[in-house]
Order: C-alpha cells, then sequence, then structure tokens
C-alpha cells in the first residue's frame, strides 16, 4: 500500500449520457472493484494515495472515452462529513464485502465436514477455496483503515485450508491402503464410542475378513490424538469413513474388494439402517436395526456390545449366504443386472 500523500482524500465527480444503458453498471462496477465510496450520486471519494490517484485517473479517462464527464480533485475536507465520517463509510463497505466471504467460507467448510465423494469433490473445493483467497486479497487490496472483519474471514479459510490439507491426507492414505489385507495384521482400529450400526458392522467385518487378530479402540472423538499404527474407521478424517453416498461398510468393502454377494447384499442392509435414505429398500433392515438397538441398550460397554453383534452379523451372514449366491446365479437376476452378485 502506498503512503498518503499531502491531502487527505480524493474526489472523483462525474457524469454519465444516458446511454447506452449498462455503461452505468460497468462504471459502478468499476467504482466497486476500486474501493471507493459514494458520498453523494456522482460524487466518490478514496484516501489519497498513489495507486488510488491511478485508479481514479484511469477510470476517469474510461468515462470520457464513453461520452461523459468528470473530474478528479483533492479535498483536505469533505462538506458535511468529518474523517471519522469518512472512515466509518469505508470500514462498513469492507466489513460487508468481508462478511459475504466469511459466509462463503462457512458454507464451503460444511460442505467439507460432509466428506469428499471419491476425490470430485476435493478438486471443486480447491477451486473454491482458491477463488476466495484471490477475494480475500482484492478485498484486502482496498481495506484502507484495516477493519476487524478481514482477521475472521482469514480465520476461517485457514480453516478450509487445513480441512482441504486433512482431506488430502485422507485420500492419500486411503489410496495407499486400497485392495491389501497383508499389511493389516494385529493392527488396533479406532472408532466412535457408544457403537451402533455402521460400527458394530464394519468392526465384524474388520475382524472376519481384513485383520482377523484386529484390537479395537473406542475414544472421544472430540479429545482422541491418532497414534502410530492405530487406524480409524467411521471417525471424521478416518482412514476409513463415510465417502460420498457410501457408509463406512460399504467404503471396506471397496477398499479391501469384499464383494462377495453376501456381503454385498449384508452392506446394503447397513446402508439402509445407517443413512436412513432407503436406497436399497431391504425388509430386513428394521427388524436388524431393532436388535442392535436392543444390543446397545442392553450392554454397558463397547466391547459387549461388539461381542453380541458379532453373533448378530455371523447368523445373518449365513442367512443371506445361500439366498445371495442363488440369486447371483439366477438367469433372471442376471440378465437384470449384467453383473451376478455385484451391488449397483
Amino acid at each position: 500500500m502506498g503512503q498518503p500523500v499531502r491531502d487527505s482524500w480524493l474526489l472523483l465527480i462525474h457524469q454519465l449520457p444516458p446511454k447506452p444503458a449498462y455503461l452505468r453498471v460497468k462504471i459502478g462496477r468499476r467504482l466497486q472493484d476500486i474501493g471507493a465510496v459514494a458520498i453523494k450520486n456522482t460524487v466518490y471519494i478514496l484516501p489519497k494515495r498513489e495507486e488510488t490517484i491511478e485508479d481514479f485517473q484511469w477510470l476517469l479517462k474510461e468515462i470520457q472515452r464513453e461520452g461523459g464527464e468528470g473530474v478528479v480533485c483533492d479535498a483536505g475536507l469533505v462538506e458535511g462529513l468529518a474523517d471519522a465520517d469518512i472512515i466509518r463509510l469505508f470500514n462498513a463497505q469492507s466489513d460487508a464485502s468481508y462478511a459475504n466471504l466469511s459466509r462463503q467460507a462457512r458454507k464451503l467448510l460444511n460442505q467439507m465436514k460432509a466428506g469428499p465423494n471419491a476425490g470430485k469433490d476435493t478438486r471443486r473445493w480447491e477451486a473454491e477455496s482458491a477463488k476466495l483467497r484471490k477475494n480475500l486479497q482484492r478485498i484486502a487490496e482496498h481495506d484502507f483503515f484495516k477493519v476487524k472483519g478481514g482477521h475472521t474471514a482469514r480465520s476461517i479459510l485457514g480453516d478450509v485450508d487445513r480441512r482441504l490439507a486433512a482431506v488430502s491426507e485422507q485420500e492419500a492414505n486411503t489410496m495407499t491402503l486400497k485392495g491389501t489385507t497383508e499389511s493389516f495384521a494385529g493392527r488396533t482400529w479406532v472408532t466412535r464410542a457408544n457403537i451402533f450400526v455402521d460400527r458394530m458392522a464394519s468392526a465384524w467385518l474388520i475382524k472376519r475378513f481384513i485383520d482377523t487378530s484386529a484390537r479395537f479402540k473406542f475414544v472421544d472423538a472430540e479429545t482422541y490424538r491418532p497414534r502410530p499404527n492405530e487406524l480409524r474407521f467411521d471417525t471424521y478424517e478416518g482412514e476409513f469413513t463415510h465417502c460420498g453416498d457410501q457408509c463406512t461398510f460399504e467404503v471396506l468393502c471397496d477398499a479391501f474388494k469384499l464383494h462377495e454377494p453376501a456381503l454385498a447384499q449384508l452392506a446394503e442392509i447397513i446402508h439402509d439402517i445407517d443413512l436412513k435414505d432407503a436406497k436399497y429398500a431391504r425388509e430386513e433392515a428394521a427388524g436388524i436395526a431393532l436388535v442392535l438397538r436392543g444390543i446397545r441398550a442392553t450392554f454397558r460397554t463397547d466391547i459387549e456390545r461388539l461381542g453380541k453383534a458379532k453373533e448378530v452379523f455371523d447368523t445373518l451372514y449365513q442367512e443371506l449366504k445361500p439366498r445371495a449366491e442363488t440369486k447371483a446365479h439366477d438367469p433372471g437376476d442376471r440378465k437384470e443386472t449384467g453383473k451376478p452378485g455385484k451391488r449397483r
């Protein structure tokens, strides 16, 4: 920012021709872009600094080129307004711009909390974050008196950047882990305490199909800090958690290529209970949900709940297995889906 020179203020007094109609909009946007404030209908003011002199001079030439008239002049005093009054006008304009940017940044942050969809959302979020950063720089250039709203906007964008970094790291970790089970022997798998549907089912899936010697740890998500050799599931920023419209159980099945027909059907049941969107309309969902609620209410610790839930899922898996295999080999079903036993 250039240093103030001599007088305090710089005025642009101008008059535009009645046509073309778009000219008023065009000049109005240019005045907004350079941070000028209106003190009368056709009188705009800027603090007198080297760069603002240039801004007004270029705009005046544009007005004259379009058939308008105007003059740029110095003003040590502005009639009817004290310096403090003028500064308040500039600060109100800056605060409004920062508040609008902060709203956009919070909206982006809330979208990010819902979790990315296979990298597509992440790329969009990165583009939106870059756009917000560019807008912040533009607003800051014309925040002549450094209002507090700028600190708030920068703080929220800092949260956006940190969350983007965490999401990118999570995606990289998940891609590294996909498709293998050899490196998962004896790991500690961490999830949120007071387990229910998705966490119960995911823990059963891990223990039975991914890491037979898995240990489980149930934590307060607000205070937990990751430790070496721990893997998080169904928890925010976990290595395996909700992704797009998939619950954690589905994410684990995809990550480790566990697509046998019985597991595919079980994944649909867990999805319908956990996400409550009736995507697969599984008739078993209501009954299984009732049983799992009973387990959670009856047993005090998550280890006890997991033990009882294991019995439920073992039994359900064995019940689904012959039905799923029959359906997978049914010619009518094959004709309809084109891929026996494949979900979706």
